[in-house]
């Protein structure tokens, strides 16, 4: 017996497993037109899924905006806030003159630290 090699299926080569029986959930096509590129992309969601407005080109990776009706979904973005700089937050917290009387301290500040310094050494 051990001179036998064993017989049977390779692991992983084929499923034992059928379809019968198996009912798919329902999907819906969306279409995602590129301004960019100006191809388009279609995607497959759940029936139940909500559709996102924006879809990344898979040909030029641009925003590709979604197609209902033959025009594309116009975005809002009024609800958006701009990003602060930290330029931003500090006008936050100080004035323009606390600022430049600052500055004028940490300059004096310097300015005595390098008169100090021991020269040849």
């Amino acid at each position: 017996m051990a001179d036998r090699s064993l017989r049977g299926m390779r692991l992983g080569a084929q499923s034992l497993q059928s379809e019968e029986g198996v009912s798919f959930s329902p999907r819906q096509s969306y279409t995602y037109s590129c301004p960019s590129c100006g191809k388009d992309t279609s995607v497959v969601f759940a029936a139940e899924a909500d559709a996102p407005d924006v879809w990344e080109c898979r040909y030029c990776s641009a925003e590709a905006l979604l197609m209902i009706g033959g025009a594309p979904v116009v975005i809002d973005h009024s609800d958006q806030k701009a990003p602060r700089s930290h330029w931003d937050m500090l006008l936050e917290r100080r004035t323009i003159p606390e600022l430049e009387e600052l500055l004028e301290e940490r300059l004096q500040f310097l300015r005595a630290r390098r008169g100090q310094e021991k020269i040849g050494a």
